[in-house]
């Protein structure tokens, strides 16, 4: 389904069960307190992304509640990552496919009696201000139901039947909400989990891959774009994904990746297969067989993050590889504007967030369903030019090589950063 589809859905149908849900709560549902927790649900349907900056809540609710087992809802498309990060076992995770309305609906049955089945203590709705999720939060039947609510603020109605609300708060990174979902299972204050944010970085473990693994892979690579071998890689990620207006210029990134090519780099274009579009205005400005179209070549994430190990630079939309980075010793560089990397930024301590600061950044938010008010013109990104990323991109390639690492020293790093 198209995301606009899927907005007029939450909006109008989805309001109407929230309603109608929070009425029937109300006045015919009376509170249990719950027992021991053993079986917790974790709704995350959305961007591949989200679920990497959720890995900390993943290893919080281990640490808190040892004995529990852990299950998650996710979109089809997003079960790779949820196996990757490895903290849910592969037969824990339910899967709903949203490519299309009949589709989804069978799944969201099917995911319906299988958790009635399981019958959850707790559920955290980790998705901010969907209907959905809310909906599927209410239906487990779980007597603990954790979830962002709006409180005071106006807009974004779904419902009064979440028993533990968390007030979400737009200053504090994505990653440390999650935490406060997880601290809301036991609260007693109001709004729930009050408390200090402590103050150390949140992090993700390398992903481990093997030697072997990276050397096939390479190997792969060399033989079907022979141009790139014995050069540094730079990665570039042009395409915009479910939210187009996250895209840095595509002109910027021809001009970006002619002047890694004239340096002697070679340049990998990354992206899905619907992104090969995007990747041959790369490929027809520059005409280089060191600059090679990687779109749609890698099936599965862990073929991208093979390439992440033996690539030397990352330049990317803000987006999924980003994120997935942050599992690989790869330097990244990624563009921020309609999102802020003061909420989402990478856990990747080598990631440089490049980003603006507009008086109207950000404007994709979960007061408006991540829909911007722009209308395409994202001038907080536009004004992000080329000639200075291909200075900070040449800083760290020539840093890492005369120190003969992928990674930068922090020293080098001058843009400003995401803080979790």
């Amino acid at each position: 389904m198209k995301v606009n589809t899927q907005r007029l859905i939450d909006r109008y149908i989805g309001t109407i069960i929230c309603r109608v849900f929070s009425m029937y709560y109300r006045f015919f549902t009376k509170e249990s307190k719950p027992g021991q927790i053993k079986k917790i649900l974790i709704i995350q349907l959305s961007e591949m992304g989200a679920l990497v900056l959720a890995y900390p809540m993943f290893q919080y609710l281990k640490e808190k509640f040892p004995n529990a087992v852990l299950h998650i809802i996710v979109f089809e498309k997003n079960r790779e990552v949820a196996e990757l990060l490895g903290v849910i076992p592969s037969e824990n995770i339910l899967t709903i496919n949203d490519k299309s309305m009949s589709a989804f609906l069978n799944d969201t049955a099917g995911v319906l009696f299988s958790m009635r089945k399981i019958q959850f203590d707790t559920v955290i709705d980790c998705e901010l201000f969907s209907r959905i999720s809310s909906i599927l939060a209410f239906l487990s039947g779980s007597a603990v139901r954790v979830g962002f609510h709006r409180h005071t603020q106006e807009g974004l109605y779904r419902g009064n039947f979440i028993n533990r609300p968390v007030l979400y708060n737009p200053y504090h990174h994505i990653s440390r909400q999650f935490l406060t979902l997880v601290e809301a299972i036991d609260s007693d204050t109001h709004p729930k989990a009050k408390g200090r944010v402590p103050h150390e970085r949140l992090a993700i473990p390398t992903m481990e891959v093997a030697q072997k693994e990276v050397e096939t892979a390479k190997k792969k690579l060399y033989d079907i774009a022979p141009g790139v071998e014995g050069k540094k890689i730079v990665l570039v990620y042009p395409g915009g994904g479910l939210l187009p207006i996250r895209a840095w210029p595509l002109d910027y990134y021809c001009r970006l990746t002619a002047g890694l090519l004239h340096r002697g780099y070679a340049v990998g274009i990354i992206g899905l297969a619907e992104d090969k579009d995007v990747a041959k205005v790369i490929l027809s400005h520059n005409r280089s067989q060191s600059c090679v179209d990687l779109t749609g070549y890698t099936k599965t994430i862990r073929e991208l993050v093979r390439i992440f190990h033996f690539s030397s630079l990352l330049i990317t939309n803000d987006g999924g590889p980003g994120h997935f980075a942050a599992m690989t010793p790869i330097p990244t560089i990624i563009f921020y504007g309609p999102e802020t990397p003061a909420l989402y930024g990478s856990m990747n301590e080598n990631a440089i967030n490049l980003y603006l600061n507009f008086s109207c950044s950000p404007c994709v938010t979960a007061y408006n369903h991540r829909k911007s008010a722009c209308d395409g013109d994202n001038l907080c990104l536009k004004k992000i030019s080329p000639d200075d990323v291909l200075t900070k991109a040449l800083e760290i390639l020539e840093v890492s090589q005369a120190q003969g690492s992928a990674r930068p020293p922090a020293a080098s790093v001058q843009s400003d950063r995401g803080r979790n």
